[in-house]
């Protein structure tokens, strides 16, 4: 029985969610492509957690924006199944603060892609659908529902976002910084989230400067400097000479 509100999801642990082989990612088109990142190749299966790794202006962004399609990418193979099979949280999340939408409201928007805001969506009033509760149980905010996103702290905010890239049971999940700026009890609060997001079978990708909190939440890790430094797991990866490369060497 599930207790917990959560979906349960039938998981093939041998196929991957996420897979690259040797991509490349670009902004533009055309002779006035500029090319971000290159020689990417892993992959990610349900239940592993890959932190990307490497200085400003590595890749790592591009690298997020690349799977959910927002920057072009080639020979990227993506499992997305359904619209709704990828939960993403970008760096900075385009919400106006003095906009008066509550908590449950933000992570309602989460069930968008599921038929997006069509009239028969918007007189279901996708707020009081159950799964939006369940996801702000799930990152500790079911008592702060009703309040406004303005109102809540940066780490709250932080968690209702997360609470939304999780609302429709994504199989993939994508973090672009998501630890910046939190104080100790947002941070532990949202390593509990990750572990927990794992244990259930989501894959989870989070982008971090962070490299002891990268060896703490991730069993795998991706090394960029403009292009794949190294892959695979997390204590092959995170070794002073691959470091280096990554934050010393030449970019490719």
């Amino acid at each position: 029985m599930n207790t917990d509100n959560t979906t349960t999801r039938k998981l093939d642990v041998n196929s991957p969610v996420l897979q690259f082989d040797n991509a490349s990612f670009a902004y533009g088109k055309g002779p006035n492509r500029n090319v971000a990142l290159q020689g990417v190749t892993g992959k990610l299966y349900p239940g592993e957690a890959l932190a990307l790794i490497g200085p400003n202006g590595a890749g790592k962004t591009t690298l997020l924006k690349g799977i959910v399609g927002i920057v072009d990418s080639f020979q990227t193979i993506v499992d997305r199944g359904t619209n709704n099979s990828i939960g993403y949280v970008p760096q900075s999340a385009d919400l106006d603060l003095t906009f008066p939408v509550t908590a449950r409201d933000v992570v309602a928007m989460g069930l968008y892609n599921e038929s997006g805001w069509k009239p028969t969506f918007l007189r279901k009033n996708p707020a009081k659908d159950p799964r939006v509760d369940a996801a702000l149980t799930r990152v500790g905010l079911l008592d702060r529902a009703s309040k406004r996103f303005g109102e809540l702290s940066g780490g709250q905010r932080q968690r209702v976002l997360i609470a939304r890239a999780l609302v429709a049971t994504p199989r993939l999940v994508l973090l672009d910084e998501p630890f910046n700026g939190l104080d100790e009890p947002n941070r532990k609060e949202l390593l509990r989230i990750i572990d927990a997001a794992k244990r259930e079978g989501v894959a989870v990708v989070v982008s971090t400067h962070d490299l002891l909190l990268a060896e703490e939440t991730c069993d795998k890790a991706l090394l960029l400097a403009g292009r794949q430094i190294a892959f695979g797991a997390i204590d092959d990866v995170m070794i002073p000479d691959l470091i280096a490369r990554a934050y010393g060497g030449p970019r490719g």
